[in-house]
């Protein structure tokens, strides 16, 4: 039987559980994921979360095995653009970063300061590496493509397969402006 992993923001109000191992841990380099941090981390009382080089550490779990458990009438979205087919939640009690929700897909990038301190699954690449500003070497302790390599989708798509091909939707959440 699959154990159930508790996480939370910050203050603890807002609580959520993940159920079995992650579909990946990694560290996202990409544009769009250093600019919404460096907004989201100017919150009041927000964690920081961002690496000294810019990433963010996500862990990705499946959609159904993710379940908010308290304090669901904390969450907020966050687009960087109107338009955008991604969204950023975070729990309002505190502003913590809680998941990137890619709303037609299968799985969640849970922000990896939501686990206790040292128990979030430790990376096992970096994403988009070809995005960070030019002279910024990350670190050479795991792999660090320039884009999302094979090995990314080849986890993405074996989650998805053993979902039976489903998409679960997210709630709906009040959109704010960072």
């Amino acid at each position: 039987m699959a154990t159930d992993t508790p996480l939370t923001c910050a203050c603890g109000h807002t609580r959520m559980d993940v159920t079995g191992d992650p579909i990946a841990s990694v560290e996202c380099c990409c544009t769009s994921c250093r600019n919404a941090g460096a907004r989201m981390q100017q919150l009041a009382g927000a964690p920081s979360f961002l690496t000294d080089y810019g990433a963010t550490p996500f862990v990705m779990y499946r959609k159904d095995r993710v379940r908010i458990v308290a304090g669901q009438d904390t969450l907020k979205s966050y687009r960087l653009r109107p338009e955008a087919s991604t969204r950023r939640v975070i729990a309002s009690c505190c502003n913590t970063p809680l998941f990137l929700e890619f709303e037609k897909g299968h799985w969640l990038s849970l922000y990896a300061e939501i686990w206790a301190e040292g128990a979030a699954p430790p990376p096992t690449m970096r994403t988009m590496t070809g995005d960070l500003p030019d002279g910024t070497q990350p670190p050479a302790d795991i792999p660090n493509p320039r884009t999302h390599n094979i090995g990314f989708y080849a986890k993405l798509l074996g989650a998805w397969v053993a979902m039976g091909f489903r998409v679960p939707q997210m709630p709906a959440l009040e959109e704010i402006e960072l």
